[in-house]
Protein backbone atom coordinates (compact mmCIF):
# COMPACT_ATOMS: atom_id res chain seq x y z
CA UNK A 1 0.00 0.00 0.00
CA UNK A 2 1.15 3.49 -0.72
CA UNK A 3 0.29 6.76 0.99
CA UNK A 4 -2.05 9.04 -0.91
CA UNK A 5 -3.46 12.41 0.07
CA UNK A 6 -7.06 13.37 -0.50
CA UNK A 7 -7.81 16.93 0.54
CA UNK A 8 -5.86 17.30 3.76
CA UNK A 9 -6.23 13.62 4.67
CA UNK A 10 -3.52 11.03 4.14
CA UNK A 11 -4.81 7.53 3.40
CA UNK A 12 -3.20 4.31 2.27
CA UNK A 13 -4.23 2.90 -1.09
CA UNK A 14 -3.74 -0.60 -2.49
CA UNK A 15 -2.27 -0.45 -6.00
CA UNK A 16 -3.90 -3.74 -6.99
CA UNK A 17 -7.50 -3.42 -5.82
CA UNK A 18 -7.70 0.36 -5.24
CA UNK A 19 -8.99 -0.24 -1.72
CA UNK A 20 -8.34 2.45 0.88
CA UNK A 21 -7.17 2.17 4.50
CA UNK A 22 -8.32 5.12 6.60
CA UNK A 23 -7.36 5.59 10.25
CA UNK A 24 -10.13 6.46 12.70
CA UNK A 25 -9.26 10.16 13.16
CA UNK A 26 -9.04 10.72 9.40
CA UNK A 27 -12.37 9.03 8.80
CA UNK A 28 -14.05 11.15 11.48
CA UNK A 29 -12.62 14.25 9.79
CA UNK A 30 -14.01 13.12 6.41
CA UNK A 31 -17.43 12.49 7.94
CA UNK A 32 -17.54 15.95 9.56
CA UNK A 33 -16.00 18.19 6.88
CA UNK A 34 -17.82 18.86 3.60
CA UNK A 35 -14.60 20.01 1.91
CA UNK A 36 -12.94 16.69 2.79
CA UNK A 37 -16.02 14.90 1.46
CA UNK A 38 -15.81 16.82 -1.83
CA UNK A 39 -12.11 15.96 -2.12
CA UNK A 40 -12.87 12.28 -1.50
CA UNK A 41 -15.62 12.24 -4.12
CA UNK A 42 -13.35 13.94 -6.66
CA UNK A 43 -10.31 11.72 -6.05
CA UNK A 44 -12.16 8.45 -5.68
CA UNK A 45 -14.23 8.93 -8.82
CA UNK A 46 -11.05 9.55 -10.85
CA UNK A 47 -9.49 6.35 -9.51
CA UNK A 48 -12.54 4.25 -10.31
CA UNK A 49 -12.96 5.64 -13.79
CA UNK A 50 -9.55 4.24 -14.72
CA UNK A 51 -10.05 0.83 -13.10
CA UNK A 52 -11.96 -2.17 -14.38
CA UNK A 53 -14.78 -3.72 -12.38
CA UNK A 54 -14.02 -6.80 -10.30
CA UNK A 55 -16.42 -9.30 -8.84
CA UNK A 56 -16.82 -8.66 -5.10
CA UNK A 57 -16.02 -11.75 -3.05
CA UNK A 58 -16.97 -11.67 0.63
CA UNK A 59 -14.03 -12.40 2.89
CA UNK A 60 -12.70 -11.22 6.22
CA UNK A 61 -9.56 -9.14 5.84
CA UNK A 62 -6.81 -8.61 8.41
CA UNK A 63 -6.14 -5.12 9.74
CA UNK A 64 -3.05 -3.67 8.00
CA UNK A 65 -1.77 -2.46 11.39
CA UNK A 66 -2.42 -5.27 13.92
CA UNK A 67 -3.08 -8.17 11.48
CA UNK A 68 -6.23 -9.26 13.39
CA UNK A 69 -9.30 -10.08 11.29
CA UNK A 70 -11.59 -7.08 11.01
CA UNK A 71 -15.34 -7.04 11.57
CA UNK A 72 -17.63 -6.52 8.59
CA UNK A 73 -20.44 -4.08 9.40
CA UNK A 74 -23.15 -2.17 7.59
CA UNK A 75 -21.98 1.44 8.01
CA UNK A 76 -24.43 3.34 10.27
CA UNK A 77 -26.49 0.13 10.36
CA UNK A 78 -28.57 1.28 7.39
CA UNK A 79 -26.31 2.58 4.60
CA UNK A 80 -26.12 -0.68 2.69
CA UNK A 81 -22.33 -0.30 2.50
CA UNK A 82 -20.49 -3.15 4.23
CA UNK A 83 -17.05 -2.07 5.45
CA UNK A 84 -14.25 -3.84 7.32
CA UNK A 85 -13.48 -2.23 10.68
CA UNK A 86 -10.67 -2.62 13.19
CA UNK A 87 -11.95 -0.69 16.22
CA UNK A 88 -8.46 0.22 17.32
CA UNK A 89 -6.93 1.24 14.01
CA UNK A 90 -9.27 2.13 11.17
CA UNK A 91 -11.55 1.15 8.32
CA UNK A 92 -10.85 -0.67 5.08
CA UNK A 93 -12.90 0.53 2.11
CA UNK A 94 -13.11 -1.65 -0.95
CA UNK A 95 -13.28 0.16 -4.24
CA UNK A 96 -16.15 2.71 -4.33
CA UNK A 97 -17.20 2.15 -0.70
CA UNK A 98 -15.75 5.41 0.66
CA UNK A 99 -17.46 7.47 -2.03
CA UNK A 100 -20.76 5.64 -1.38
CA UNK A 101 -20.47 6.42 2.33
CA UNK A 102 -19.69 10.08 1.66
CA UNK A 103 -22.78 10.26 -0.57
CA UNK A 104 -24.82 8.56 2.18
CA UNK A 105 -23.61 11.17 4.70
CA UNK A 106 -24.29 14.08 2.34
CA UNK A 107 -27.86 12.87 1.78
CA UNK A 108 -28.53 12.96 5.54
CA UNK A 109 -28.05 9.25 6.15
CA UNK A 110 -26.33 9.72 9.52
CA UNK A 111 -29.23 11.79 10.85
CA UNK A 112 -31.69 9.11 9.69
CA UNK A 113 -29.54 6.45 11.34
CA UNK A 114 -29.44 8.37 14.64
CA UNK A 115 -33.22 8.84 14.65
CA UNK A 116 -33.71 5.13 13.97
CA UNK A 117 -31.34 4.29 16.83
CA UNK A 118 -33.16 6.67 19.21
CA UNK A 119 -36.51 5.09 18.30
CA UNK A 120 -35.07 1.61 18.91
CA UNK A 121 -33.76 2.71 22.32
CA UNK A 122 -37.15 4.14 23.32
CA UNK A 123 -38.83 0.92 22.19
CA UNK A 124 -36.33 -1.20 24.14
CA UNK A 125 -36.84 0.93 27.28
CA UNK A 126 -40.59 0.47 27.00
CA UNK A 127 -40.19 -3.27 26.54
CA UNK A 128 -37.92 -3.52 29.58
CA UNK A 129 -40.34 -1.42 31.65
CA UNK A 130 -43.25 -3.70 30.70
CA UNK A 131 -41.13 -6.74 31.50
CA UNK A 132 -40.21 -5.32 34.93
CA UNK A 133 -43.85 -4.52 35.67
CA UNK A 134 -44.81 -8.07 34.77
CA UNK A 135 -42.10 -9.46 37.07
CA UNK A 136 -43.25 -7.17 39.90
CA UNK A 137 -46.88 -8.24 39.38
CA UNK A 138 -45.91 -11.92 39.48
CA UNK A 139 -43.88 -11.39 42.67
CA UNK A 140 -46.74 -9.56 44.30
CA UNK A 141 -49.10 -12.40 43.44
CA UNK A 142 -46.61 -14.96 44.76
CA UNK A 143 -46.52 -13.13 48.11
CA UNK A 144 -50.29 -12.73 48.15
CA UNK A 145 -50.13 -8.95 47.71
CA UNK A 146 -52.61 -7.27 45.42
CA UNK A 147 -52.69 -3.50 45.80
CA UNK A 148 -50.02 -1.00 44.69
CA UNK A 149 -49.01 -0.14 48.28
CA UNK A 150 -48.28 -3.81 48.91
CA UNK A 151 -46.13 -3.84 45.76
CA UNK A 152 -43.87 -1.12 47.24
CA UNK A 153 -43.50 -3.25 50.37
CA UNK A 154 -42.63 -6.22 48.21
CA UNK A 155 -39.91 -4.24 46.43
CA UNK A 156 -38.48 -3.27 49.83
CA UNK A 157 -38.51 -6.90 50.94
CA UNK A 158 -36.85 -8.00 47.70
CA UNK A 159 -34.17 -5.30 48.05
CA UNK A 160 -33.48 -6.28 51.66
CA UNK A 161 -33.27 -9.92 50.61
CA UNK A 162 -30.71 -9.10 47.89
CA UNK A 163 -28.68 -7.01 50.35
CA UNK A 164 -28.63 -9.88 52.86
CA UNK A 165 -27.44 -12.27 50.15
CA UNK A 166 -24.56 -9.91 49.32
CA UNK A 167 -23.58 -9.55 53.00
CA UNK A 168 -23.78 -13.26 53.80
CA UNK A 169 -21.97 -14.52 50.69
Amino acid sequence: MQATTIGSTTLRECDQCLGLWVDIASFERICADREEQAAVLGKVSQSFASAGQEKNKVSYAPCPDCKQLMNRVNFARCSGVIVDICKGHGIWFDREELSRIVEFIRKGGLAVSREKEKAELVEERQRLHQEQMSIDRNRALAYGLSNPEDNHRLMGIASASELLKLLVD
